[in-house]
């Protein structure tokens, strides 16, 4: 009787199937592989080889956790050719005591941790042989995955590229931080298949969570709500006060990656603390990293219409002050992401990109999750169709109804803006470092025929307020660039449209702002009682804001409202203008001394000048960079800073990857909170 097959070695050859499979920046020290392609193993055999008449060989693939009941286990026997859209394996050579094998995955397997086993069998007697692990994920390469994209550029910017942009500010003055995807750094693929088994899905049903692990939509739903911590065990505690001071200011993050491994080594206490582009950047690498195309996304002037009616009420009183008195909010910018799939779930036309939104607003079947909601759905008007499609529908196209609020609290409608909402929708362009605007693909122009009737498709049961008529106009002007630290001027442009004398009384107010748009406090007014305007004229009047005034409660995004509001005695007709002010910060100068080489230890000079005048103390800088070196926290050579003066401090780091890659810093001290720079760095291969 023939030995029974007993398997010596297994060679995964996880440097050839990484690569051939786009994963070889996950390393090469484990077997990472994208669904529907095949990929090769060798087996290696005590004794004697294979012998095809005497022995049978199948195969056992693994999934899930067995002890819960949720775990999947398929078996397939060897053959001579490879089957599309299933398991199975084929022969490729049978030399000596070696076996190669091909195996390959249906493109709609479920996504996560396997185990691979060998089933060896002669005359009866079998011995189950484990081969090793692998991880699976979705794969944007094969055309017949539901995440499939048919463009090798977007591929590498949206899957495999590590680093990135956010855009921040207002739609007048767009800014950008660099940021750390990190999705191939040691550990965090482990992290992002764990968050699955923390989401509720998995806590109310295992079982049925799992069978589910296959479909991209279900999954994109679950990091969306498992990125906050609302109702599972999830990523973030969100903080949009003013206190963080039982944690890390939103702020002060330079990438995932921290967030992540803290999740994962606090065993999976929530992180404190994240905001919107947090949020979205950390579901940006997660989902990047499971294999589905993700891009950052950031909205100016983004709605958050609690009241579901497609307005946005907003209230200032008698002296022009905004008043914190609904429940509805314009963020000054609000970020998420997009990812690609297909939506078979929903009438074709739908397929391609989708918003999904992890910053927990609102509930969504029960949880704080949103999305995914097709930009072809809100982009016409299509508010029926699953997910959230109306939330984000008005995120980008709720009208801006402002009210005035007498001493008496009665309240009269000043003003009607339906072009406010939805500004210079953002992301970082494919392959470069530049801002794409994709607000087209979420509303037609604004102001065009098409813009109204996809609003009114959307709003045909409800009954929203008209542009009032005035017989003034009024305009706020600001400088594109305003440095924190010195004073700015606004000015207001009033026109009289009549051809009769205006008496009017002009007031400018200026308070300090979350970027969600709530007040803080009160930073300058101005009031002319006695503002004579003649037929058609047009006036100018200023108004200074002092740092004096804003510095005492100016938060770390830098912003402040302007309201000028203009009172015509005779018809007790009301005007009303606003502005964010987004004030400048310094930028940090990072400069590379060395040639940079991969594995060859380089040094980096980060240089910062203090622009405010006064003494800046407690100075600290954040480093990282993926693929360049972990975090590293350098404190500020100096105790005081002067007014004027620039600090330098130096640090050592050894490139792990090669190509180009983007050093990112954080500077923070007492008076100003978390500067930021990067700088991009073009790594040269190690040399053999």
């Amino acid at each position: 009787m023939s030995q029974t097959l007993t398997v010596a070695t297994t060679d995964l050859q996880c440097k050839v199937n990484n690569t051939a499979h786009n994963a070889d920046e996950f390393g090469f020290e484990r077997l990472v592989l994208r669904r529907g392609s095949r990929f090769t193993i060798t087996v290696n055999f005590m004794l004697r080889g294979y012998q095809p008449n005497d022995d049978k060989v199948s195969f056992i693939v693994q999934t899930g956790v067995e002890a819960s009941g949720a775990f999947e286990k398929i078996t397939f026997p060897l053959s001579n050719t490879l089957a599309e859209n299933s398991w199975n394996a084929a022969l490729v050579s049978n030399v000596g005591n070696q076996l190669t094998l091909s195996i390959c995955s249906p493109s709609t397997s479920k996504i996560g941790h396997f185990s691979l086993n060998m089933v060896c069998s002669t005359k009866g007697q079998s011995r189950i042989f484990n081969l090793g692990e692998f991880i699976l994920l979705f794969n944007p390469w094969c055309s017949a995955d539901a995440v499939f994209l048919d463009a090798e550029d977007k591929r590498r910017e949206y899957v495999l590229n590590d680093q990135g942009l956010t855009y921040y500010g207002t739609h007048k003055h767009i800014s950008c931080s660099a940021w750390n995807f990190g999705q191939f750094e040691h550990g965090i693929v482990d992290i992002c298949l764990k968050l699955l088994n923390n989401s509720k899905n998995y806590d109310d049903n295992p079982k049925e969570d799992l069978s589910k692990r296959n479909d991209p939509i279900y999954i994109s739903r679950i990091i969306s709500a498992v990125v906050n911590c609302n109702d599972d065990n999830g990523i973030l505690v969100g903080n949009w006060g003013s206190d963080y001071s039982k944690g890390i200011a939103p702020t002060q993050w330079n990438g995932s990656i921290s967030i992540l491994r803290k999740w994962n080594e606090s065993g999976c206490h929530p992180v404190r603390y994240g905001q919107c582009w947090v949020f979205a950047a950390v579901a940006c690498t997660v989902l990047r990293c499971l294999g589905i195309a993700t891009r950052h996304i950031t909205n100016f002037n983004s709605a958050h219409d609690k009241e579901q009616d497609l307005k946005i009420d907003t209230f200032c009183d008698e002296g022009g002050r905004t008043l914190n008195l609904t429940k509805d909010s314009m963020w000054n910018y609000h970020c998420w992401v997009e990812c690609w799939m297909t939506r078979p779930d929903l009438k074709p036309g739908y397929d391609g990109w989708q918003a999904l939104d992890p910053t927990p607003q609102e509930k969504s079947g029960g949880v704080f999750c949103c999305g995914p909601s097709p930009l072809k759905a809100i982009k016409n008007g299509d508010i029926d169709l699953k997910y959230d499609t109306p939330f984000v529908f008005a995120e980008v196209n709720a009208d801006c109804v402002t009210w005035l609020v007498y001493k008496d609290g009665s309240k009269r409608q000043i003003s009607v803006n339906h072009q406010l909402v939805g500004q210079h929708i953002s992301t970082k362009a494919v392959g470069r470092d530049e801002r794409e605007d994709l607000t087209h693909n979420y509303k037609y122009a604004e102001g065009s025929q098409e813009e109204r009737d996809t609003f009114n498709k959307a709003d045909a049961k409800l009954n929203l307020p008209t542009k009032l008529d005035n017989s003034m106009t009024i305009k706020l002007n600001a400088s594109q660039a305003n440095l924190n630290g010195q004073n700015f001027e606004t000015s207001v442009v009033v026109k009289n449209n009549t051809s009769v004398v205006k008496n009017c009384r002009l007031m400018f107010c200026a308070q300090t702002i979350l970027h969600n748009g709530k007040p803080i406090q009160e930073c300058g007014w101005k009031d002319l009682a006695s503002f004579k305007l003649g037929p058609r004229e047009v006036k100018t009047e200023t108004f200074q804001v002092r740092y004096s005034d804003y510095s005492k409660s100016i938060k770390e995004h830098n912003q402040i409202c302007i309201t000028s509001l203009v009172i015509e005695y005779d018809a007790n007709e009301v005007l009303v203008a606003k502005k964010v002010i987004t004030l400048q910060n310094p930028e940090l100068d990072i400069k590379i001394i060395g040639e940079p080489v991969q594995y060859r230890e380089i040094v980096a000079e980060i240089c910062f000048t203090n622009p405010l005048p006064e003494h800046l103390s407690n100075g600290v800088f954040h480093v990282e960079g993926a693929g360049l070196t972990e975090e590293q926290v350098l404190q500020c050579p100096v105790k005081s800073i002067s007014p004027g003066q620039q600090v330098k401090v130096r640090t050592k780091f050894t490139p792990q990857k090669s190509g180009l890659r983007k050093m990112i810093v954080d500077f923070d001290c007492n008076k100003l909170k978390d500067l930021k720079g990067s700088k991009n760095i073009i790594i040269k291969p190690s040399p053999k």
